[in-house]
């Protein structure tokens, strides 16, 4: 099915989620064959394309890809969404395009969170919206590796937050008393 709302063209957004995958895992495939199955800096060739985690977020089919040059959440409309495609970036303008790893930024909302991502396109994907998680592949010897750093960036930020909750509770109850402070006096 290829949409023409918005200039998104969807191809896979009818697949069942088994066939979906594997439609997607021989995208990059092909991807990696053509782009960077010759590069030697920044690309791992040891790590396989693996789509994980896969669910559905109103209109977009959400997963992380592991891949020989990143990690990325990828997003795959299964609905035409409301962001517009650059002209420069339908499908018939990127046909005969070198592939980009990230494209233009657009921003989106994933429940009622504004989240920014890279448009791309593929002709066996059409339209996708990317946030690159890790870009330095070289020195993780298996999924499992980028899955477990990842996993630690999410810890961390998770305590940070935590930590940072705590503090500005902590500053607003400061605020308070020194606000009614002045009014006493």
């Amino acid at each position: 099915m290829h949409s023409t709302n918005n200039t998104w063209e969807t191809p896979l957004a009818a697949l069942e989620d088994t066939a979906f995958v594997r439609a997607v895992e021989e995208a990059f495939a092909d991807i990696y064959r053509t782009w960077f199955s010759r590069e030697i800096e920044l690309v791992n060739h040891q790590l396989p394309i693996l789509v994980r985690a896969l669910r559905r977020v109103e209109p977009w089919r959400v997963f992380l890809l592991v891949t020989p040059w990143m990690l990325a959440r990828v997003f795959i409309p299964y609905k035409t969404p409301s962001i517009a495609i650059p002209e420069d970036w339908r499908g018939n303008a990127r046909a005969d395009k070198p592939y980009t790893v990230i494209g233009p930024v657009v921003t989106m909302v994933v429940k009622e969170t504004t989240e920014k991502a890279h448009i791309n396109y593929h002709p066996g994907i059409g339209h996708y919206l990317v946030q690159p998680l890790i870009q330095s592949m070289e020195t993780f010897a298996s999924p499992g590796e980028v899955y477990e750093a990842w996993n630690n960036v999410i810890r961390v930020r998770n305590e940070n937050i935590r930590k940072l909750n705590r503090r500005c509770n902590w500053q607003e109850d400061v605020s308070r008393r020194e606000f009614f402070r002045k009014a006493t006096g």
